[in-house]
């Protein structure tokens, strides 16, 4: 069974937004951070990763939130290197309060990118081997992701500090993008039950990209729909759905 990795976390005031609620560009930065522990610790950090001209690379999330942990919070983060195929490698993390309820559970997929070529690599045993993997031959394939039909867009510049040792613009950057065009208002009023986000390509410095959306009425609440494009071309594309905050 692939081993699971937990580290303590506790939430600071700017991991959160004005409702103090912990943002989920600061949720993934937390996660991350959890997930390269491991990877020092079994001696798989990222120079051990960079000796072979290669860097990890995420292209999904899926985020199932049941509550959003809030400033002041002690968290349990827990990590696994689930299962990996020929390309993909499949790692859950897990955040649990105090009490040991589960706040969240996120599903993320990982590749190794050639950092020449900029194209992807097949998963090399020397790298994955300690963490116990389960070796798969399907690729797990999340929920449809919902093209925007009737949107509007604000466009985004990208700055110097979007940019992180990939040489490309951080994943959680995407996130301020993704959520920053619904305003205010339903910001303060509303948080994520369920984010599904696939990463397609590399948005580099200097490119401004458009942030389309729609929202739209569900049974459960509203649901919204965004895509991250330049030049027509879909860098980004993401489901959510949401509930009033309580």
């Amino acid at each position: 069974m692939a081993k699971k990795f937990t580290t303590p976390y506790e939430v600071a005031y700017y991991d959160g937004d004005i409702t103090r609620k912990m943002t989920i560009p600061s949720m993934l930065a937390v996660v991350i951070k959890t997930s390269e522990e491991q990877s020092d610790a079994l001696d798989r950090g990222a120079d051990f990763v960079a000796s072979f001209g290669l860097g990890w690379v995420i292209t999904n999330y899926e985020i199932h939130i049941t509550r959003l942990p809030i400033v002041g919070e002690k968290l349990a983060i827990t990590t696994q290197a689930i299962a990996y195929n020929k390309y993909f490698c499949y790692r859950n993390f897990w955040i649990h309060d105090e009490l040991g309820n589960e706040c969240v559970l996120i599903k993320s997929t990982f590749v190794l990118m050639d950092k020449e070529n900029r194209k992807m690599s097949s998963v090399l045993p020397e790298i994955i081997e300690p963490y116990e993997s389960e070796k798969i031959k399907k690729i797990y394939r999340g929920e449809k992701i919902e093209k925007v039909e009737n949107g509007e867009f604000l466009p985004y510049r990208v700055r110097y500090f979007d940019i992180d040792g990939n040489q490309h613009v951080n994943n959680a950057i995407y996130f301020n993008w993704l959520l920053d065009v619904l305003g205010y208002d339903f910001l303060s009023s509303h948080e994520p039950t369920f984010i599904n986000v696939k990463f397609d390509k590399e948005v580099e410095y200097g490119q401004v990209v458009e942030s389309h959306y729609e929202m739209l009425d569900t049974e459960n609440g509203k649901a919204t729909r965004h895509e991250i494009k330049i030049a027509g071309q879909t860098y980004c594309e993401a489901n959510m759905n949401w509930k009033k905050s309580q």
